[in-house]
């Protein structure tokens, strides 16, 4: 095929998609021709349209693969294979390895250049494939890849790695800072820090190890690790936790802490063996910071000032309810943070305790050691608490020990797994509370989901679909802006910078339904209506849904409409 074919090919393949006119494409051409330069040069430097899309289809039509090393995780055994001096050279990187089949692959802006092909086999002894990849990213991914520092230690680790069960635990902390082991590590742990991370996974594979990265609520996969090392990696993890290392057949539970030159951070680790080795998860906790305040985590308006009136009261229970990862515990630290004075004794029983507060007294739950939340609520009630944090209600017993504080002149905070602010009642009366017990004591439910904000660094506006432009209008009704009214609507996204990670998202923020309790939900209550007649009472005495605060928000540019739909649609 002639590269004039190839060129013509390119232009109609991207014509057909919409993406260039006719008028454009003949324009490329000129210019190409006039200036003696490749078409797919010309296209990437002057078409209106990302420079992904240009790739794949070039790729498409010469029959490439292309990769995107934005969100590549890039195998740090491949990395070691090449020196830097050859990648920066030949602009290349080393993505992904298979030692089964002796094949190294590697991204590069020319794919077809057969000498550098052969260089590379002659050098590595690998059979190697050639991927298509930006030019400009894979400038920049040499630079993360080798600057992490994990190549020449991974090599090191493979050389020198012996299993240390054996060693004293003494002297393997004193090598802490020196073992490839130690270093690789500490390198996963202090990019995670640097990533904004929530939390790290480290997963045995078949062939490899991977670490991902939940960065902003979203696992990411940025390493890829050989699997030789899997097990150092665990015995190191285990031995700064404090577990036992040579067991390797059971879910194990550690923390430990770890110091940058900015900050500390707690790290609460768990092991769990499964088919191909244990596998690690560490959520971070950061000390240094701060618990965020009630309007940082996007609590506002009436629902700001419903939760400061509520929390204000000397008695009664307020329960925040949502899945697993939808920022109850924050909400509730936030609240706890703003009532900690020496004047109130506030104690807590959770599980885990994720942040320690100074002035509050936190107690973990121990089942094997007879503390659950029955046992421990029944014990605080004789500690004279004024607030009490209970974790989770989760049975019969805690229900009815956190109703009995509350109507003993207790405020009482818990939390609650329902999917939105009504259906908590339903679920108190499943869990034996009685109706009129809660009518008396309940004061507010808060239901919340956590939406990643949109990037201030590459945030754009556009004009929705006039499906979605219908969706927020129905949605919202009275609550849609006025100048909305008579205008289009317009929102906001986030094109993917260096700041965001090339994601369009930076930082997250809450989506919130705060349940005011006034008479009218009172007697439904009384009544054992259902949680959809409780809902529509509090609609029509000015209840927002989480799904209207997070249009408002992305009305605001402060969220999407994509991921207020992603968290809140039920």
């Amino acid at each position: 095929m002639t590269s004039q074919s190839v060129d013509k090919r390119i232009l109609e393949k991207l014509i057909s998609l919409g993406k260039i006119s006719l008028r454009e494409a003949d324009h490329f051409e000129i210019i190409s021709l006039q200036k003696n330069t490749p078409i797919e040069k010309v296209i990437l430097e002057r078409a209106n349209i990302p420079r992904e899309e240009i790739l794949k289809t070039i790729a498409e039509v010469k029959n490439l693969t292309f990769v995107d090393l934005k969100t590549l995780p890039i195998d740090s055994q491949a990395v070691g294979l090449i020196p830097e001096i050859i990648a920066k050279k030949n602009n290349i990187l080393p993505y992904k390895i298979d030692l089964r089949n002796s094949t190294l692959y590697i991204a590069s802006a020319n794919p077809h250049d057969i000498n550098l092909i052969d260089f590379l086999e002659r050098k590595t002894g690998f059979k190697v494939v050639m991927a298509l990849a930006d030019e400009e990213e894979i400038k920049k991914s040499i630079s993360v890849a080798y600057s992490q520092g994990l190549s020449p230690e991974v090599k090191e680790a493979l050389k020198e790695f012996v299993p240390k069960t054996k060693k004293v635990q003494s002297e393997i902390e004193t090598s802490i800072g020196e073992a490839p082991i130690a270093k690789i590590v500490s390198t996963i742990i202090e990019f995670s820090i640097k990533s904004r991370a929530s939390d790290i996974h480290i997963e045995p594979e078949e062939d490899r190890t991977r670490v991902r990265y939940r960065i902003d609520g979203i696992l990411q996969e940025k390493l890829s690790l050989p699997k030789s090392i899997h097990e150092g990696l665990v015995s190191r993890i285990k031995i700064l936790s404090e577990m036992k290392i040579d067991e390797k057949r059971i879910p194990q539970d550690g923390r430990f802490n770890f110091r940058t030159e900015n900050e500390e951070v707690d790290l609460r680790v768990s092991t769990l063996p499964t088919v191909n080795g244990e596998k690690v998860v560490i959520r971070l906790l950061k000390k240094t910071g701060g618990i965020p305040d009630l309007p940082e985590l996007g609590l506002r308006g009436s629902q700001l000032k419903y939760v400061e009136e509520s929390i204000s009261k000397p008695y009664g229970i307020i329960l925040v309810t949502g899945p697993t990862g939808s920022g109850k515990t924050t909400t509730l630290y936030s609240i706890l943070s703003r009532l900690n004075k020496p004047s109130v004794n506030i104690m807590t029983l959770e599980d885990p305790v994720e942040y320690r507060i100074k002035g509050i007294n936190q107690v973990q739950i121990n089942p094997q050691a007879g503390l659950t939340f029955a046992t421990g609520l029944r014990s605080f009630l004789r500690q004279d608490p004024n607030i009490i944090l209970v974790g989770e209600i989760r049975d019969k017993e805690t229900t009815q020990l956190a109703i009995q504080a509350a109507l003993t002149g207790h405020l009482v905070f818990s939390t609650l797994h329902t999917n939105d602010s009504a259906t908590s009642i339903p679920r108190l009366i499943d869990l034996g509370a009685e109706p009129f017990l809660i009518a008396s004591i309940l004061t507010a439910a808060i239901a919340q989901r956590i939406c990643r904000k949109v990037c201030p660094y590459c945030r754009v506006n556009y004009r929705p679909e006039n499906q979605i432009e219908e969706k927020i209008k129905i949605t919202l009704g009275d609550l849609l802006p006025k100048k909305y009214q008579n205008e289009p609507i317009n929102l906001y996204r986030g094109e993917g910078c260096d700041e965001c990670n090339h994601t369009g998202y930076l930082g997250r923020v809450g989506i919130f339904e705060v349940l005011e309790v006034t008479p009218t939900i009172n007697k439904l209550i009384l009544q054992q209506e259902s949680a959809k007649v409780i809902e529509d009472q509090a609609k029509k005495e000015g209840l927002i849904t989480m799904k209207q605060d997070g249009f408002l928000k992305s009305l605001e540019g402060i969220t999407t409409i994509q991921e207020v739909l992603r968290v809140a649609e039920v």
